[in-house]
């Protein structure tokens, strides 16, 4: 792997590689959109500071050292000639800006999250475990308003100021991941699409479903939550394939 000595000149580099590395996985997950879609990435202590992909770069080429590194005060970064996507700087800025403990913000329209997302009702009851994994954890959006540009963006980032809330249900969108770190983050990212396929799979049979209690939802939610570094273990091992086989994210 590449230990980064030869970007001395950029910073959070293992931060730079995971991220890297979640793309990849993202794209091999099918879970991508065309040269869409953007993960973010707090570097500073109050998360004004953030690492993101840059302008409608595939998911699956990206590198560690080809990430921007934004700052969400800064009033001239579209101006600039490396400047994000405008969706993205809209929407993830307004998070970074507004919510300090979103340390990681992982957006994607992946199939099953979409489908959830333009039902009426875009709830995910609890019927598994990875279900039951979000029980009370999520905020559902019903306020789609067209392109994430600014005023898109901060009124996202309005719903997001609960540090509970880690997961947005975007109505005729997406889905929005939050997270402690990369790994954390994908990890969550990486179970929502689970467990929402699961769901309507589920539907689709047209059968009546098994419903946990709430209080078993509950308890299984934080019995997940607390679960023992399963999401460093997941990305560390991701990171090992992708290893084996060559991949240059991490360069």
């Amino acid at each position: 792997m590449a230990d980064g000595s030869h970007h001395s000149n950029l910073t959070h580099w293992q931060e730079r590689v995971d991220l890297a590395a979640s793309f990849r996985w993202t794209a091999r997950l099918n879970m991508h959109e065309a040269v869409a879609n953007h993960f973010s990435l707090a570097v500073n202590e109050d998360g004004t500071q953030f690492l993101m992909n840059p302008n409608q770069r595939h998911f699956s080429r990206i590198k560690a050292s080809d990430l921007l590194l934004l700052d969400a005060h800064d009033t001239s970064t579209m101006d600039m000639p490396d400047a994000p996507d405008p969706t993205a700087w809209g929407l993830h800025g307004s998070i970074h800006r507004a919510c300090p403990h979103a340390r990681c913000v992982m957006h994607v329209h992946s199939r099953y999250a979409t489908v959830l997302a333009s039902l009426a009702d875009s709830r995910l009851p609890p019927i598994d475990q990875n279900t039951a994994m979000f029980y009370d954890r999520y905020v559902i959006d019903d306020g789609f308003g067209g392109l994430a540009f600014e005023d898109e963006g901060a009124r996202c980032a309005a719903l997001l100021t609960d540090p509970k809330v880690k997961t947005m249900i975007m109505g005729n969108h997406g889905v929005l991941v939050l997270g402690d770190s990369v790994a954390d983050t994908f990890n969550r990212l990486y179970y929502f699409e689970r467990a929402v396929e699961t769901y309507i799979l589920a539907l689709q049979t047209g059968r009546p479903l098994r419903i946990l209690s709430d209080a078993v939802a509950s308890k299984t939610a934080a019995e997940l939550d607390d679960y023992p570094d399963q999401a460093g273990r997941h990305l560390a091992e991701l990171k090992a394939i992708l290893d084996d086989e060559g991949s240059d994210y991490a360069s």
